[in-house]
């Protein structure tokens, strides 16, 4: 009997890759491909959402994975990163906003009766979500404006986009996991809420239609994969979730990439946090759906990438363990990096990074090792903060890693 092999397309925040998998489940192939960061203002980061369709079929068309018969695809996700584009184009009208961007502030502080969103939604009114970013565009680009008047506006996060793309334009969906991260989605019906779309403006004819995570979306129109079916999406934590088979209530996952995120399958139920924590789609499977309490971190491998693009400590990401264990503690340098606000579980926008308790005696040694410490720090903060509602049935807790590629 013929091997069958599924390929994933897992879109990140600083690279893309494609795997294929056999059906034990086994990692067979893989190709990666890093794409451009855009910061053009201060808080501002962007990428190009042509780019990173590119990066998905430059993948997809690697030797390594083509020798394979794949069957079908499916597709993770950076979430949140809210795109623009035409439907009379096929083309973006803007950049991406990325999940990190701070420009939103402003829209943020208008609104100072935050628990209805949150009740709604399960999300608290912040930068991060995507829905803030489509009002910018809406308030700020031209080309979107015109889009908006005329029809062929298109609004989604990045699987909307590279679906919409990878099909040919013929399907302009999400699944409920990303569709629950924009904060336009009520949290209880999974489906757009009017209430919340009328509150940022925004005429659901442009949003995609939401569906189950594991879903025909059709086929691949062209390349290498032409008519290979595309099976489903998934936010990219939610499908660590699966991924670290936290199938039950009380299973909890941490992963630690550009971000840091911290998952607990709350089953049927959709509680609302009062500590800090955000309700979130875990997946969704037939009629079957699961949810999740999620503490969200900005900045964990992205703190290492910092030291390495930004101040030149560090050739590659890899050494900072090396500098790190070049002294016994950080001697009292502690580093704060807020570098997109703070998110769970304190949720200020109007946090900024820090490095405190410097002394002459301080070194980079002792940078890097606070740098490490402080995903540490986050993630014990958020860490009793998510078991609290959940502590006598917290059952496993499993990690997975990418800080080195961060």
């Amino acid at each position: 009997m013929s091997q069958t092999f599924l390929g994933a397309v897992d879109q990140g925040t600083t690279s893309t890759r494609f795997i294929v998998f056999d059906s034990e489940g086994n990692l067979v192939a893989s190709s990666q491909i890093e794409f451009t960061q855009h910061f053009p203002h201060s808080g501002w980061v962007e990428h190009d959402a042509e780019e990173i369709y590119q990066s998905v079929l430059k993948c997809m068309s690697s030797p390594s994975v083509t020798a394979y018969p794949i069957k079908a695809i499916g597709i993770t996700n950076q979430r949140e990163t809210a795109v623009a584009w035409s439907s009379a184009t096929g083309k973006p009208l803007y950049r991406a906003i990325v999940w990190q961007d701070t420009r939103t502030i402003d829209i943020v502080r208008q609104y100072t009766d935050k628990a209805v969103f949150q009740h709604v939604t399960g999300l608290p009114v912040a930068n991060y979500f995507s829905a803030l970013k489509f009002k910018w565009m809406l308030d700020h680009v031209p080309a979107v404006q015109e889009a908006a008047r005329d029809g062929s506006l298109r609004l989604g996060t990045i699987d909307s986009w590279l679906i919409y793309k990878l099909t040919g334009g013929k399907r302009h969906v999400t699944d409920v996991s990303n569709a629950s991260r924009t904060l336009l989605m009520d949290i209880h019906t999974l489906r757009w809420s009017q209430s919340m779309c009328a509150e940022f403006g925004i005429n659901m004819e442009w949003l995609p239609e939401i569906i189950p995570s594991c879903y025909d979306l059709g086929s691949v129109e062209d390349g290498p994969m032409a008519a290979t079916m595309i099976g489903g999406c998934i936010g990219d934590q939610q499908g660590s979730l699966i991924g670290q088979r936290c199938f039950h209530p009380g299973q909890a996952k941490n992963t630690y990439g550009t971000g840091c995120f911290i998952l607990l399958n709350t089953g049927p139920r959709a509680p609302i946090s009062r500590h800090g924590l955000i309700t979130t789609v875990a997946f969704q499977v037939g009629q079957t759906t699961c949810y999740a309490m999620e503490g969200s971190i900005a900045i964990a491998g992205a703190g290492v990438r910092w030291l390495k693009d930004g101040l030149g400590i560090i050739q590659s990401s890899a050494e900072i363990e090396t500098l790190a264990r070049q002294v016994p503690s950080t001697d009292g340098v502690h580093f704060v990096p807020a570098f997109s606000g703070l998110f769970a579980p304190r949720w200020r926008d109007d946090a900024r990074g820090v490095i405190v308790g410097l002394s002459h005696g301080s070194n980079k040694s002792h940078l890097a090792r606070a740098v490490l410490e402080a995903v540490s720090f986050q993630t014990r903060e958020v860490r009793w903060d998510s078991a609290t509602p959940f502590v006598k049935s917290l059952l496993m807790s499993q990690i997975d890693l990418g800080c080195d590629v961060a």
